[in-house]
């Protein structure tokens, strides 16, 4: 067991963090003195390591707590996902560091750089992982589409519009045929699973070849399926953003 200023110490932030995180119920110890100190336990400690992670790739405090709340949240899917993210981060920031080092060499006159050079590793996008977690803990969205799936009928429309993506995987995703068919998996998400936005249904067709799991299951109706639905479902967002 520890107390607020020895947790302070060994991860290196202030009581006044640690007091915060209880005040707002992201944290609260396992047990508080007569005199009022907070002590913390070993599972107090895992789960800062888990907001530690989750702030280090982005996420505010607010949806760290509804992710961490959530009766989903897995501490080691959890982990396995920050993993990833991480991954991804350091391989953006090698990317800009390389940038940085031909930059100086540019303005020195040593080598040449295009414009596109110049912003190598600088990404604006959703990170598609933060919207894996997004979608996976703490989003109403997925209690719904949990209710849904028990819906005999909702399945059948699934497979079906499954079964018939899988007969068009072949043909070119931006098809007049193709679009049409994904506008009816965009549509059957929305009216059955929450509210997808174009720029959240193009992640989850990204997420569908970043992550093997989706792929497998999507794959056993065809294969290549889950390379023409994602590229499908990106087509379609940014066609209809516009």
């Amino acid at each position: 067991m520890h107390e607020s200023k020895e947790v302070a110490d060994i991860v290196g932030i202030s009581v006044r963090t640690l007091h915060h995180y209880d005040e707002i119920g992201l944290l609260q110890p396992d047990e508080l003195t007569e005199a009022g100190y907070r002590i913390y336990s070993e599972s107090n400690l895992a789960t800062l390591q888990q907001i530690l992670f989750f702030r280090e790739i982005g996420f505010s405090l607010k949806k760290i707590r509804e992710i961490t709340s959530s009766p989903s949240y897995n501490r080691v899917e959890a982990l396995n996902i920050q993993r990833r993210m991480l991954l991804e981060k350091r391989s953006r920031l090698d990317k800009m560091i390389t940038t940085i080092e031909k930059t100086i060499r540019h303005e020195k006159g040593e080598i040449e750089m295009t414009a596109s050079d110049k912003f190598t590793g600088f990404d604006f996008g959703k990170n598609q992982y933060e919207e894996e977690a997004r979608k996976r803990w703490g989003d109403a969205a997925v209690d719904k589409a949990n209710e849904s799936v028990k819906n005999t009928n909702v399945q059948d429309e699934v497979n079906a519009i499954y079964r018939k993506l899988a007969s068009l995987r072949n043909k070119a995703p931006d098809s007049d045929e193709s679009q049409a068919t994904i506008k009816l998996w965009y549509d059957c998400l929305n009216n059955n699973f929450g509210n997808y936005s174009l720029e959240a249904f193009k992640g989850l067709g990204q997420m569908y070849l970043a992550d093997n799991r989706f792929t497998e299951n999507i794959d056993q109706f065809g294969a290549g399926l889950a390379k023409f639905m994602s590229e499908a479902m990106i087509v379609f967002a940014d066609r209809n953003k516009k």
